[in-house]
């Protein structure tokens, strides 16, 4: 399983440990991810994501899982997020006919 967040797309980074004498080694910023359920409106139902703390403030701010999927383009969204994404647009579609 990959460490990047289903919502914003953030990974893992890389960097240097810089010691008191300035010696380099690499090493790696991996992101603050966690697992999360979130209620989506639309499905009535709950959908289980991998998000950073950031991602998951994001969809909080934008009005909740469903009206961020919606409002962001496909593009900047993780594979299994835009799966997610048609799933809304079907059940809306299905909704409103």
């Amino acid at each position: 399983m990959a460490r990047r967040c289903a919502a914003t797309g953030r990974g893992v980074q890389s960097g240097n440990n810089v010691s008191h004498a300035n010696n380099k080694t690499r090493r790696r910023f991996l992101p603050s991810l966690h697992q999360v359920t979130l209620l989506s409106d639309v499905l009535r139902q709950r959908v289980r994501l991998r998000v950073t703390s950031n991602g998951l403030r994001t969809i909080e701010k934008r009005g909740g899982l469903d009206s961020f999927l919606l409002n962001t383009p496909s593009a900047k969204l993780q594979p299994d997020a835009v799966v997610l994404k048609r799933r809304l647009k079907k059940a809306q579609a299905k909704q409103a006919a």
